[in-house]
């Protein structure tokens, strides 16, 4: 059966679903060679997460402006000698066609060189038992060489743009254009999914198509895979045939991550399993640090993961301050390598769990809500912030509130505070004052009901009397 992410993959940038600034601004680079100019970054790098459409518009590109296609993935030899022979020597030659005509580079005739996974270029060295070199040494080097002297345009594609500017790629800022990729919007995964099951001649339940769409988060290649799994020797398909296919779940992705950082030694390996995961570096970080003891018993083994996570919570704690996302693969790499190659011998534990301080988290979300709302409305009343009215006023509100009826009373009024938020405050050892101030506060609307009617002083004769006043003749008694 024949693969519908192959089958269906857009054969022109007009037919991508999403992403549509990002398609522009590719084809505005590309129109430049197609006119025969040379632009001021000759190389474009397309970053963003799998299956948001990267490797499909460089080749539908090429197949809009009819440019014959040079390719090297994750899976070929890309060190220096590699890359010098077949990218480097295709981006200073001229082209032909496919019927062998010559089409000179001012004409419009352009190769385009794809180097896809290029964060992936670990510069590892590998030889295998024939002497041949299957490593990616120099790799980075080669590229940014074969970049400065193009006469060809060239797309890099990358899943993590940090990995491939550390290092010896760092000039790659400099020389190439980033154009950002994004999650594609579920609505336009169903029209995709429509059109899919329409060509296919399948009768799909829209509900079906939609829960598709969002359990893929944005990613199109994988929500292709999961209808045609779910569509195999079928004509109809609803809701029910999930149970098939099963749920994408999060957690299972992470902990074979976790199992590749505690059971392997093959960096590359815990990169690219890693780099599945969709949570931020920080938190994989957390999974990671409660994980560890339970991984490592030798107690020199747990000394030395620890002191490789401590480290790379360094270089988060420099992301954040400073902003720059540079740091990213230097912590990601002491918390995955350093990590991984602690460990002096293999253990038998399989059993991996959730942080203790997400848990956490998830326990006391109720209780931050009510907290953030009752800090919303300080804020609002006292024209501070909520970093401000939850750091200092909050405390000194709760003391006040829970000791003082007549102030809770009027805050309560004043606040418009709900029953769950002066639960909040009172907390459990002042929660017996919560009738007082519920019934007091509705005894004071009541009051409130009669109102005493003060008639209306005239404007005129206020005047007057006024007047009167300033030509009263003065007496002794002023004196």
């Amino acid at each position: 059966m024949e693969d519908w992410t192959e089958k269906y993959r857009p054969k022109s940038l007009d037919e991508i679903i999403g992403n549509e600034r990002a398609i522009t601004a590719f084809r505005n680079w590309a129109s430049k060679w197609k006119k025969g100019e040379i632009p001021k970054r000759r190389a474009v790098i397309l970053s963003g997460k799998p299956g948001t459409g990267k490797t499909s518009s460089a080749l539908a590109l090429a197949n809009d402006f009819e440019w014959i296609t040079i390719e090297l993935n994750a899976s070929d030899a890309r060190n220096a000698d590699i890359i010098k022979k077949v990218a480097t020597s295709g981006a200073l030659n001229e082209t032909f066609d496919d019927f062998g005509r010559f089409i000179p580079s001012r004409s419009g005739g352009r190769k385009l060189i794809v180097l896809d996974e290029a964060d992936n270029l670990y510069e590892r060295i590998e030889k295998t038992g024939s002497g041949s070199d299957f490593s990616d040494k120099g790799g980075k080097k080669a590229i940014v060489e074969t970049i400065k002297k193009t006469n060809q345009p060239i797309v890099l594609i990358v899943n993590d743009y940090y990995s491939l500017i550390k290092g010896s790629g760092a000039v790659l800022k400099q020389i190439c254009a980033l154009i950002k990729y994004y999650d594609v919007n579920s609505f336009q995964i169903v029209e995709l999914l429509k059109n899919i099951c329409r060509k296919e001649k399948i009768l799909a339940d829209i509900k079906l198509l939609q829960t598709i769409a969002d359990r893929c988060k944005g990613d199109v290649r994988s929500a292709v895979n999961d209808l045609q799994s779910i569509c195999l020797n079928r004509r109809q398909v609803d809701i029910q045939a999930l149970d098939v296919l099963g749920y994408r779940n999060r957690d299972k992705i992470i902990f074979d991550a976790l199992r590749d950082v505690f059971k392997t030694r093959n960096i590359q390996k815990i990169n690219e399993s890693i780099s599945s995961v969709d949570i931020p570096p920080e938190t994989f970080l957390l999974w990671v640090a409660e994980n560890l003891p339970r991984e490592y018993v030798d107690t020199n083994d747990l000394v030395k993961g620890y002191e490789a996570l401590s480290k790379a919570d360094l270089f988060f704690g420099r992301v954040f301050k400073r902003q720059y996302y540079g740091f990213w693969s230097y912590a990601r790499d002491l918390m995955n390598g350093g990590v991984s190659t602690a460990k002096t011998h293999n253990y038998s534990n399989s059993n991996y769990y959730v942080p203790t301080w997400m848990k956490e988290l998830t326990r006391s979300k109720p209780t931050r809500m009510l907290r953030d709302s009752v800090v919303n409305k300080i804020g609002a009343m006292c024209h501070n912030s909520d970093k401000k009215s939850r750091e200092f006023l909050l405390p000194h509100f709760k003391y006040l509130f829970q000791n003082d009826m007549t102030f809770a009373c009027k805050m309560k009024k004043r606040l418009d505070l709900s029953e769950s938020e002066i639960k909040y405050i009172l907390g459990d050892k002042y929660l017996h004052k919560l009738n007082y101030i519920l019934q007091s506060s509705v005894k004071s609307d009541e009051k409130q009901v009669e109102i005493e009617v003060i008639k209306s002083k005239d404007p005129e004769k206020e005047e007057k009397k006024e007047i009167k006043q300033e030509v009263r003749q003065p007496s002794l008694f002023d004196f």
